[in-house]
């Protein structure tokens, strides 16, 4: 397991969380549109939260479910993983 999320591991957590397929070249070429604008809600931002709370064992931040683009989401969420996770 890596330190950091990867736009592959966010693709694939999105289509499991959210249910929303976007393939990792699409998530990099829009990573600074909205997650509106990739079908993404909320609910499924929420959804992504809580699987990497289970997969590292640790709170992410109350703001990650709030986040606006995939950009502003991976560089929060990455900010807050431990180094070795």
């Amino acid at each position: 397991m890596t330190d950091r999320i990867t736009v592959e591991e966010l693709a694939g957590l999105l289509k499991k969380a959210a249910g929303v397929t976007v393939p990792p070249a699409e998530l990099t070429e829009r990573a600074d549109g909205g997650f509106d604008e990739l079908g993404v809600d909320s609910l499924g931002l929420l959804g992504i939260v809580g699987e990497l709370e289970n997969r590292y064992g640790i709170a992410m931040p109350p703001d990650a479910e709030r986040c606006k683009t995939p950009r502003e989401f991976l560089d929060l969420v990455n900010s807050t993983l431990p180094t070795g996770a």
